[in-house]
C-alpha cells in the first residue's frame, strides 16, 4: 500500500497535473458565416484557469469586486487567408462602467490622422503651436522631447503611442473638439464612445468644452492653417451616470461619498476592441465604419505601436530610462525587462482611479500566432479614489501578465489552420528599425 502511494505521488510530481477550481461563464461569438471557421472555436478558452495562474484565478473568482471584463478575439483565416473573428467574452457588460483613461488616445489619434488627410497644406511634420484664450488653458510652442523642440502632430502621436503621452493627447483633443470626436466615433459604430475632457489637467466640465486657438506653420514659419478659440454647446454626459468608490480626495480634502463619473470619458470593452479591429483589419467593417487612412499613414501609425521604446531613435526613450514593457501590460506587465523581439503587442493601455486596462493585437512572428485582447480590472481595496493607493503592482499588473501568458499558451498549443502570413509586420520592423 505504501509503495502504491509513493508511486502515485511520483506520477503526480512528474506529470502536468492541474486542478480547476471553477468554470467561468464565457460567451462565444463567431463573426463568420463559414461553418468551418466557427467549428474552430475552443469552448474551454477562458472557461477553466489552471493553478499556475493564481492571481488570474483570484480575480476571476471575484469579478464584481475587481470589476473585471475580458474580450479575446481569436483570428481564424480561410483558404484565401482572409481573417475571421471568434470572440470570447467574460463578464463583458456595456452597462458596467470602467474609466478608460489613456485608452481613448488611440481612437482620437486615428481621427486626427483622418482630419489631417483632409487638409490641403498641413502635414504630420508641420510645426504645431497651441495658444491660450482662457486662464485654464495652456500655451505650447515648444516640446522638450521633440527634435529641435519643435512640436508637430507626428511628434505628438508618436509620443502618445510609444509612451502614452498626456500632452500629446490634449493637443489633439483641442484641435478636434468634443463635437467632432464624438460624432465621428458614433458614425463609425462605436456607440458607447463619450470623450469629454483632457487628461491630467484639473479643468471643469465647462472649461473642457472650450478649445485653444492654434496654428500650423511651414518650414519658413509661414502660417498654413489657423483656428480660433472654439467651444461646444452640446454636453456629452455619460448616460450610465456611474458612482465609484466610497470616498475621494479633491484638492487635498477627503470627500466621504462616491465619486461621480458622469462627466468622465467612457468606452465599452466591445467598442474599445472594435477600435483595434478596425485598425488592424479594416476590411471586416463597412467603409463608413472604417478609419479612412492612406496606406502610408496607416503603416506609420502601426509602426509607432509595433516598435518598442528602445527601438525609437527620435525621441530616444532608452536614454530616458523607459523600459520596453512599461506600457505593455498584457503578458509583459511588471518589473522592467527586455522583451522578445519576435513577439509584439500593438496596444494602448490606460491607468487611473484604480482601473488598469489594456487593449491590443498580439503577434508572434516565429509561431505565426495572432489574437486580440481587451481587458480591464479595478484594484482599489480601500474604495478611496485619488489617494494614489491602488494595488497595481500587487494584483493589476500580475493579472494582465498572467492573462496574456495563459492565452499565449492556450492559443499556441492549439493553432488554427491555415497559418496566417505575418510577414508584413516583419517588413514594417525592417523599415522603421534601423
Amino acid at each position: 500500500m505504501f509503495t502504491r502511494i509513493l508511486s502515485l505521488l511520483s506520477l503526480l510530481a512528474s506529470s502536468a497535473f492541474t486542478i480547476y477550481a471553477f468554470e467561468l461563464p464565457v460567451q462565444i461569438e463567431c463573426r463568420s458565416r463559414q461553418a468551418a471557421i466557427c467549428q474552430q472555436a475552443d469552448p474551454d478558452l477562458l472557461r477553466k484557469i489552471p493553478d499556475q495562474f493564481p492571481i488570474l484565478q483570484q480575480v476571476l473568482a471575484n469579478p464584481e469586486h475587481y470589476k473585471v471584463q475580458i474580450q479575446v478575439s481569436q483570428i481564424v483565416r480561410d483558404e484565401a487567408l482572409q481573417p475571421h473573428l471568434i470572440s470570447y467574452r467574460l463578464f463583458v457588460d456595456d452597462k458596467q462602467y470602467f474609466y478608460p483613461a489613456s485608452t481613448v488616445k488611440l481612437p482620437v489619434a486615428l481621427l486626427t490622422l483622418e482630419w489631417l488627410q483632409q487638409q490641403q497644406q498641413v502635414t504630420l511634420d508641420s510645426t504645431f503651436h497651441t495658444y491660450a484664450s482662457r486662464d485654464s488653458q495652456q500655451m505650447v510652442t515648444e516640446d522638450a522631447m521633440a527634435e529641435g523642440k519643435r512640436p508637430t502632430l507626428a511628434h505628438y502621436i508618436w509620443q502618445v503611442m510609444m509612451v502614452s503621452d498626456n500632452p500629446g493627447f490634449n493637443r489633439m483633443y483641442e484641435l478636434l473638439g468634443q463635437d467632432y470626436i464624438n460624432q465621428q466615433l458614433r458614425d463609425k459604430g462605436l456607440s458607447s464612445a463619450t470623450i469629454n475632457h483632457r487628461l491630467s489637467l484639473p479643468m471643469s466640465a465647462e472649461e473642457n468644452r472650450h478649445y485653444n486657438p492654434l496654428a500650423f506653420f511651414n518650414s519658413d514659419h509661414e502660417v498654413m492653417l489657423q483656428l480660433p478659440a472654439r467651444s461646444s454647446s452640446t454636453v456629452y454626459l455619460n448616460p450610465l451616470q456611474p458612482q465609484l468608490g466610497s470616498a475621494y480626495y479633491q484638492q487635498g480634502a477627503l470627500i466621504k461619498q462616491p465619486m461621480d463619473f458622469s462627466d468622465k470619458n467612457r468606452f465599452s470593452i466591445q467598442d474599445l476592441s472594435g477600435v483595434l479591429e478596425r485598425l488592424i483589419f479594416p476590411e471586416l467593417f463597412p467603409p463608413q465604419q472604417q478609419f479612412q487612412l492612406a496606406p502610408e499613414m496607416r503603416d506609420w501609425l502601426l509602426a509607432a505601436m509595433l516598435l518598442y521604446p528602445s527601438e525609437s531613435k527620435q525621441p530616444d526613450y532608452a536614454a530616458h530610462g523607459i523600459a520596453d514593457n512599461r506600457y505593455k501590460y498584457l503578458k509583459f506587465g511588471g518589473q522592467p525587462t527586455e522583451l522578445p523581439r519576435h513577439q509584439r503587442w500593438l496596444n494602448k493601455i490606460g491607468s487611473a482611479y484604480g482601473f488598469l486596462t489594456d487593449a491590443g493585437y498580439f503577434i508572434d512572428l516565429e509561431q505565426q500566432l495572432e489574437f486580440f485582447v481587451t481587458a480591464t480590472i479595478y484594484v482599489n481595496a480601500n474604495e478611496t479614489l485619488n489617494d494614489d493607493t491602488y494595488e497595481y503592482q500587487q494584483i493589476g499588473l500580475p493579472f494582465h501578465r498572467e492573462l496574456g501568458e495563459y492565452l499565449y499558451q492556450q492559443l499556441s498549443a492549439t493553432p488554427v489552420q491555415p497559418k496566417p502570413d505575418l510577414s508584413r509586420w516583419q517588413q514594417l520592423l525592417d523599415q522603421f528599425v534601423q
